[in-house]
C-alpha cells in the first residue's frame, strides 16, 4: 500500500527518496515533481490514501506550503515533512522531532520520522513547532503571514523577505506577541504569501527574536522567585 507522496523537481534526488523510503521501511512511494502534476494524479487515484507528504519546499511550478495545505483538506491526518533548499549549516537552533530536512538530507532521522508518522493516529493534527516554522519561513526568504493556531490560542507572524516584522496574538503586539506564540509549542499553521503587515513593529534580527523567545520561555518557566534573578 502506498504510504507516501514524494513531491520532488529533481527526478534524480526523487527517485533516491522513494528507493531510500522503500529500502528502509518497505513503504511504497509515489513521486511527482509540482503541484499541478501532483493533484491531476491523485484525481486519477480515488482510492489513493497517503499517510505522509514528503516535500521540497520550494520550486518553479511547486510552493509546497500552498500544495499541503489543500492535501490537508482532501486527507485527514496526513502529516507533511518538508525539504528546503539552504544547509542544515545555516540552521540557528535545533528543534526536537523535527519535520523540516535541510541538505544533506539526514536519512536515519528522515526514516525514523517516517516511521512515527505512519503510526500515529489516522486523523492526527499536523503538527509543528513554531520554531520550526519560523525558522524555514526566515531562512527560506519568505514574505506574507504565517498563522498559528494551538486549541484556543491563535497568533500570527508577518514576514518581508526573511525577517520577522511583526507578530500579534489576542492580547500581545510585537516583540510580547511572538514570545507568547513561541511559548504555545506545537502548532497547526497556515500560510499565505498575500498578506502583508500593516504596522512593523519588530526591528530584531529573526535568530536574535527566537533566542530571546526562549530565553523569555525559559525564564517563564522558573518559580517566581528566581525569575526575579534569572
Amino acid at each position: 500500500m502506498t504510504q507516501l507522496l514524494i513531491v520532488h523537481r529533481d527526478p534524480e534526488i526523487g527517485r533516491g527518496l522513494v528507493q531510500l523510503v522503500k529500502d528502509y521501511t518497505g513503504y511504497e512511494s509515489v513521486l511527482t515533481q509540482g503541484e499541478s502534476e501532483t493533484l491531476v494524479w491523485l484525481r486519477r487515484q480515488p482510492n489513493l490514501r497517503p499517510r505522509i507528504l514528503l516535500t521540497q519546499l520550494q520550486a518553479p511550478g511547486l510552493d509546497s506550503f500552498i500544495l499541503g495545505a489543500l492535501l490537508g483538506e482532501m486527507f485527514s491526518g496526513l502529516q507533511t515533512l518538508f525539504l528546503p533548499a539552504y544547509p542544515a549549516s545555516a540552521q540557528r537552533m535545533e528543534v526536537a522531532g523535527s519535520k523540516v530536512f535541510p541538505e544533506p538530507i539526514d536519512g536515519e532521522r528522515l526514516v525514523s520520522t517516517i516511521e512515527r508518522s505512519v503510526r500515529m493516529f489516522s486523523d492526527a493534527p499536523d503538527l509543528f513547532h513554531v520554531l520550526d516554522i519560523l525558522q524555514m519561513c526566515c531562512l527560506s526568504k519568505r514574505s506574507g503571514a504565517v498563522q498559528m493556531v494551538s486549541g484556543s490560542n491563535v497568533g500570527t507572524a508577518y514576514l518581508r523577505d526573511g525577517q520577522i516584522v511583526h507578530a500579534e496574538t489576542a492580547t500581545e503586539n510585537g516583540d510580547g506577541a511572538l514570545f507568547e506564540i513561541v511559548s504555545w509549542g506545537e502548532i497547526e499553521f497556515a500560510y499565505d504569501r498575500s498578506v502583508h503587515a500593516g504596522v512593523e513593529t519588530i526591528k530584531k534580527a529573526w535568530n536574535a527574536l527566537l533566542i530571546d523567545a526562549l530565553e523569555e520561555e525559559r525564564r517563564r518557566a522558573l518559580p517566581a522567585w528566581r525569575q526575579q534573578t534569572a
